[in-house]
């Protein structure tokens, strides 16, 4: 098991190659790991159960490389590696790993909650504060955060198809490797908001705007953009070609960046 965990470290850190505390920082997390895959087998769960619910309460992997020191210290400034990797793998909370299915969580304050790992299908969080909050690895078809705050809140590897944000506050949420088919998005704030990795096919971004906006290495087939204003949103290596961007509002580098992606932009006026 202990190779197996290894394995799921090196793939996760890949894209950020060999930076200076990454043979320390994938020590003390593979501990981890192995020390949480250890309490689910005492819970009962098999070795298969357990290894998915250890991966699935792994903390957000861009969360850790921030609170990484990126430039060599001394020995006498050396970072409490111990201290950062817990408090961005974070523990087990009240949610997560349980059943949520269809429960209302409309109108409370749920500032910071962790539901890694737990099914969320079909919930609602409509108004709820859930600034902070994080989800990784769940079931969260055809949720509900209507006007729900989500300022911060960290989505990563879920399934989203229909999940309703209309009206939501996403301001700095990052939602990262989700499957967000046909996600509702109307009238939801767009601000410095991180999908990378997802896709969003049919989804619908219309009249909105969307300010410092990331869909780096995303799906965008068949997203409409209509009427959307974008100022400094970012397509790397996105799939746009059959986006609609009909009467969109845009900055010249975002121009630039979806002409470079072979987008249809006939009828976008640039601002």
């Amino acid at each position: 098991m202990e190779k197996k965990f290894m394995i799921f470290l090196d793939k996760t850190f890949a894209p950020y190659g060999n930076f200076p505390s990454r043979a320390d920082v994938t020590s003390e997390l593979l501990s981890n790991l192995l020390e949480k895959y250890n309490d689910f087998k005492k819970e009962g769960m098999s070795d298969k159960e357990a290894y998915q619910a250890t991966i699935d309460s792994f903390g957000d992997v861009k969360e850790i490389m921030e609170q990484l020191p990126h430039n060599n210290r001394t020995s006498r400034e050396k970072p409490d590696l111990r201290k950062i990797l817990k408090d961005a793998t974070g523990s087990r909370s009240k949610f997560s790993q349980i059943m949520l299915k269809g429960s209302d969580l409309t109108d409370i304050d749920l500032r910071g909650s962790d539901f890694n790992g737990s099914e969320v299908r079909e919930a609602h969080f409509d108004r709820s504060d859930l600034t902070d909050s994080k989800f990784r690895g769940i079931d969260l078809r055809n949720a509900s955060f209507a006007r729900a705050n989500l300022t911060r809140a960290v989505f990563a590897g879920s399934d989203m198809r229909n999940v309703c944000f209309n009206g939501a506050n996403l301001t700095d949420a990052t939602i990262i490797g989700a499957d967000l088919h046909s996600a509702a998005f109307a009238g939801s704030t767009l601000l410095g908001t991180d999908y990378s990795q997802s896709d969003l096919s049919k989804v619908k971004f219309d009249n909105l705007i969307l300010e410092n906006v990331v869909f780096d290495s995303s799906s965008l087939a068949n997203a409409s953009f209509k009427g959307a204003t974008l100022h400094n949103v970012n397509f790397h290596h996105t799939a746009v070609k059959s986006a609609i961007f009909d009467g969109a509002k845009m900055d010249k580098i975002t121009y630039a960046l979806l002409q470079g992606a072979n987008a249809k932009l006939d009828n976008v006026i640039i601002i």
